[in-house]
């Protein structure tokens, strides 16, 4: 199983099982503050909605489609980071993530990111990183421009968010223009 560990605070583990209920209680409790950009946290009811989340995502991961895994911070899930797509054919991955309200502001994402990115191009050799932020997600957006992204466009009406379209930024760094990161985060 995948884990890397980022620095003294920062782990990445890829989800499985025995993760279900610590996913389900964190997002439970940050329900209301990740539904103002994901359609998804609505949907998490019960650790069962959970369970079947991992269980999609291991059979993805098996069959090198995505990869997800857990954020933890001094040991305790905080957050998730994953390549929603691994497209081999076009050889880039879509990087998606999210982080437990009284977490933000610690770099942790940003930590999180480096190493991700790092993988990308290093261990699965893509040409391309790409995140689809909302657009009114403001410290999303600061999150891919400090780490080098270029904004490529934006998807109009992208997404039905409970009867309001967001729009999308989408962010891409090649591989030529990826600097690598802190030698910690190598592969």
């Amino acid at each position: 199983m995948f884990s890397k560990k980022v620095d003294d605070q920062i782990s990445l583990i890829l989800t499985s099982p025995e993760h279900a209920n610590a996913l389900f209680s964190l997002v439970d409790g940050n329900r209301d503050y990740l539904s103002q950009w994901m359609v998804w946290p609505p949907l998490n009811q019960k650790v069962a909605d959970a369970t079947a989340f991992i269980k999609r995502s291991l059979q993805g991961f098996a069959e090198h489609r995505e990869m997800a895994c857990g954020i933890e911070y001094n040991g305790e899930l905080v957050g998730s980071i994953s390549f929603n797509l691994i497209d081999h054919n076009l050889r880039k991955v879509e990087l998606g993530y999210w982080l437990a309200e009284n977490m933000q502001g610690k770099g942790i994402i940003s930590r999180a990111c480096k190493v991700m990115i790092d993988y990308a191009f290093t261990r699965l050799e893509m040409q391309k990183v790409e995140i689809r932020v909302a657009e009114h997600n403001h410290p999303s957006n600061k999150v891919c421009q400090r780490l080098g992204f270029k904004l490529e466009g934006c998807l109009r009406n992208a997404e039905n968010l409970r009867g309001m379209m967001l729009d999308y930024n989408i962010y891409g760094l090649t591989i030529d223009e990826y600097e690598g990161s802190d030698p910690r985060h190598k592969f």
